[in-house]
């Protein structure tokens, strides 16, 4: 298979998980409306979505690991699609909420399945280009799906933007069916064992270099995910934009970080990972340190409440491919495993952020850039600390 082909499935299969948390963004008030309820009752089914997708994530890389990497994928796309057809057809607010956290179990497997696939395939720096070039493709998804969501709000309704995503599903994996290859080989898969796939977990978890990388990356993330948890409160509260407006934020975020992940692969074989970790933090705080200017002296109005946000995630994209990488090549024998931890710890702290963090600060510009500067500096003090842990590789032997 030509590696653009690779990329574009992998991307596709990544760009589940950001299009299922993003549509239906800008239907918010009309759910609330819809099913008369109130805007932290809809707020929970973005929560419910994101807990069920961190819950699968811990199970889907070891899944691939006993039983290959198309399988997983495959299965996930098919209980995805249909998921998504029960929540286009939901009739009540309960109905809802269960078809959003069937989408959550699902939506996760392609992307930690698609960084162990990676893996499989490649090592070193061709590795981190791939990540980076799967991340500026899967950007995408980000930015045009709260766009087409709103488009799809005011001129069909809620219900189009669940039946989207199934048709969406759908394609996906018919190409997958037909293109993905498999990567694992049957000799190199660890057989379906509970209790050692347990005792693994918890042998990672323990793994103190380990976890505090992963924390290092959910923080990260979950300062850039603090704005896509409040996007729908920051555009037509804080901006006072419409429906159709989503754009203004999610074109900045998301162009910021296609152009950051076009430069680390660009970078990749030229500049360690060491270096392009540095690089990008020291863009993030001139990024958090102008955001707090700015909405502490002014009132947000665009374009200048969004610069900041470009920048930011430009500086986010450069660290995350060599942190992910540096990361996962702690357990080079049990790579599924160990895509499934991280992004676990990732997508945990997504829906912590969305269900607690979000709907404290999202009134405030102010305080969500007080949220994205936290996040930056707990991730910077979390890779630090890693760094002082004496990381070692762990083979799957050791981890049983």
């Amino acid at each position: 298979m030509k590696p653009w082909i690779l990329t574009l499935l992998l991307a596709g299969l990544a760009m589940v998980g950001p299009f299922a948390t993003d549509t239906y963004l800008p239907s918010f008030v009309a759910l609330a409306h819809h099913f008369a309820i109130s805007p932290a009752l809809v707020q929970q089914t973005l929560s419910v979505y994101l807990f069920a997708y961190a819950l699968m994530t811990l199970f889907y890389g070891t899944l691939s690991d006993s039983f290959g990497r198309r399988p997983v994928i495959l299965f996930s796309l098919v209980l995805f699609c249909a998921a998504s057809v029960g929540a286009a057809l939901a009739q009540t607010f309960g109905q809802l909420l269960l078809f959003r956290g069937l989408q959550g179990l699902s939506a996760g497997a392609g992307m930690v399945v698609g960084q162990a696939l990676v893996r499989d395939l490649l090592q070193g720096a061709a590795a981190q280009r791939m990540i980076a070039q799967i991340m500026m493709v899967f950007g995408v998804a980000p930015a045009v799906a709260p766009i087409v969501g709103g488009w799809l709000q005011v001129t069909f309704g809620w219900r189009a933007s669940f039946a989207l995503m199934a048709v969406l599903a759908l394609i996906l994996g018919l190409a997958c069916a037909r293109l993905l290859p498999e990567t694992l080989t049957p000799v190199a898969r660890h057989p379906f064992d509970a209790a050692t796939i347990l005792r693994r977990f918890g042998a990672a978890l323990g793994n103190r270099c380990f976890l505090l990388r992963s924390l290092a990356i959910g923080a990260l993330f979950g300062s850039f995910a603090l704005y896509v948890a409040s996007a729908a409160s920051f555009i037509m509260g804080v901006l006072r934009l419409p429906e159709t407006a989503f754009a203004w934020l999610f074109v900045p975020m998301i162009g910021g970080f296609v152009a950051g992940s076009a430069i680390s692969a660009k970078l990749a074989h030229s500049h360690s990972g060491a270096a392009m970790i540095r690089a990008g933090f020291g863009i993030m705080v001139v990024a958090v340190a102008a955001n707090l200017a700015y909405t502490w002296t002014f009132t947000a109005t665009v374009p200048w409440a969004v610069l900041p946000i470009f920048v930011y995630t430009f500086g986010l994209a450069l660290v995350l491919p060599p942190m992910t990488i540096m990361t996962l090549d702690l357990y080079p024998a049990m790579r599924g495993l160990a895509a499934s931890v991280q992004n676990f710890v990732q997508m945990l702290i997504f829906a912590l952020v969305a269900a607690f963090v979000a709907p404290a600060l999202f009134d405030s510009a102010f305080l969500l850039a007080a949220g994205m500067a936290s996040g930056m500096v707990i991730s910077w003090i979390c890779w630090h600390c890693a760094g002082s842990a004496a990381p070692a590789l762990v083979t799957a032997q050791e981890a049983i």
